[in-house]
């Protein structure tokens, strides 16, 4: 019987033809008599066995190792890792332009998501799609942070059409609630960038010259479905000064790039989920508006340098009055709804819900003026502080200038850009900071506690 009993075990494994067995005299035997087991369970099992094994690429296992990116000193602190973060945002900023530059502060911009079937592929956890409307989320709630007096669309791409998903608001809670409804943006079908482009043109035809007209494109896709050539539609956005970013989430695609070249966008494909956040945070400070430079306008003439460099007129805007809550109910015009919240119009005195806005009755630009001073630190930055590499004999100061927290003694190793002492000092007023309040002065409050600039 046991011969039978081998032969039998035999059939088992050689019937099996997703199984790849390795015959080996010493192993053979105990494989075919646990194949012969496990014969009953192969039919069930055998998806996920496979889901299992498509898991193993290489750029998903970075993903299971995060916690090596943060690396212990000698002593068990993780010091270290926080000083090497802090220096790379110092270096950053060190990079941006220190002078004053012409920046519109009154953007107009169009979030293009893509709602195809790739955005459901798990290469970014847990999905592209998931990933991609948390990060839209905390961009639209910082990009509006920044830039009050903006205003956000949102389209999709899904099934070859473009979808308006939001209409252009400038209330973050809007925008926020149009992106909220998880089922209402399920992905499927096909993208299509031109169908989705030609809407988010449309909806800006009657934008004023002297703001901005952005799209910021989010494009997990290696195809698009258009219905006719897209090249044509690039030169209507060129022809219209819209300015177009993409951020790619599979790989680079001509088209993209030249989408972004030829209208002054910027282009990234992300490598992961950090830098594919990284990459839709850059949009958010308002774009150098181009311009000619003073020898290019000289060279060329007066009517030249006229022509191509954009005009700096006047604009009307108005500060409503604020109605307290206790006044009587009324019909505000933007909505036709009774509330006692409102903010009235200077000109036409007509009631609306929010601003900044533009009034329906006379067309009137309605802003608060912290919004517009909100607006302004993009246009004058406050200057990076230097940072100290030893105090001065007769330095008076021993503790920071904005929270009074000493400074140490004794001076420390650190890393290229941070001060090993601790101290940071405005190029203005001379005053010394601490590392966090020179973090939270650069990216927080916009202005020196000391100077006032």
């Amino acid at each position: 019987m046991a011969p039978s009993k081998a032969n039998n075990d035999r059939m088992d494994v050689d019937s099996d033809s997703d199984i790849s067995i390795d015959f080996e005299p010493s192993t053979l035997k105990g494989k075919a008599k646990s194949k012969a087991k496990a014969s009953d369970k192969r039919k069930p099992d055998k998806g996920k066995g496979k889901a299992k094994d498509t898991q193993a690429y290489t750029w998903e296992a970075s993903f299971t190792r995060s916690w090596e990116t943060v690396q212990e000193d000698e002593a068990g602190s993780l010091q270290t890792s926080v000083e090497d973060l802090m220096a790379r945002g110092r270096r950053r900023r060190l990079l941006a332009p220190a002078s004053a530059i012409r920046r519109t502060i009154i953007r107009h911009l169009v979030l293009i998501l893509d709602l195809s079937a790739s955005m459901m592929d798990r290469d970014m956890r847990p999905t592209r799609f998931d990933l991609m409307l948390q990060y839209a989320r905390e961009f639209i709630t910082e990009w509006f942070d920044q830039n009050p007096l903006g205003q956000i669309g949102v389209v999709g791409m899904r099934a070859g059409l473009g979808e308006r998903i939001g209409e252009m608001s400038g209330n973050p809670q809007e925008v926020l609630k149009s992106i909220a409804d998880r089922h209402k943006l399920e992905p499927a079908g096909e993208p299509s960038l031109q169908n989705a482009i030609e809407m988010a043109r449309g909806s800006m035809n009657h934008l004023p010259t002297h703001s901005s007209r952005e799209l910021l494109i989010i494009f997990g896709s290696l195809t698009t479905c258009d219905p006719g050539n897209i090249h044509d539609t690039l030169d209507a956005c060129v022809k219209n000064r819209i300015r177009i970013s993409v951020v790619a989430l599979a790989a680079e695609m001509k088209i993209c790039r030249d989408l972004c070249e030829r209208t002054g966008g910027q282009f990234g494909v992300a490598m992961n989920e950090g830098h594919f956040k990284d990459l839709l945070f850059e949009v958010i400070p308002p774009p150098a508006q181009r311009a000619l430079s003073r020898a290019a306008g000289a060279g060329a003439g007066a009517g030249a340098g006229a022509t191509t460099n954009p005009a700096a007129d006047l604009m009307m805007m108005g500060f409503p009055m604020r109605l307290p809550d206790a006044s009587p109910p009324s019909l505000c015009a933007c909505h036709s709804e009774l509330k006692s919240q409102g903010f009235l119009c200077p000109r036409c005195l007509s009631k609306v819900c929010d601003v900044p806005t533009d009034c329906d009755i006379c067309g009137l630009m309605i802003v608060s003026s912290p919004h517009l001073a909100r607006s302004y630190h993009h246009l004058f930055p406050v200057k990076p502080y230097d940072a100290v590499l030893a105090p001065a004999a007769d330095a008076g100061s021993t503790a920071c200038h904005a929270c009074a927290r000493p400074f140490p003694d004794k001076p420390v190793v650190a890393k290229e850009g941070l001060s090993p002492v601790g101290r940071y000092r405005c190029p203005d007023c001379h005053h010394d900071f601490c590392s966090e309040c020179d973090v939270f002065v650069h990216d927080v409050v916009h202005c020196c506690p000391g100077c006032g600039k």
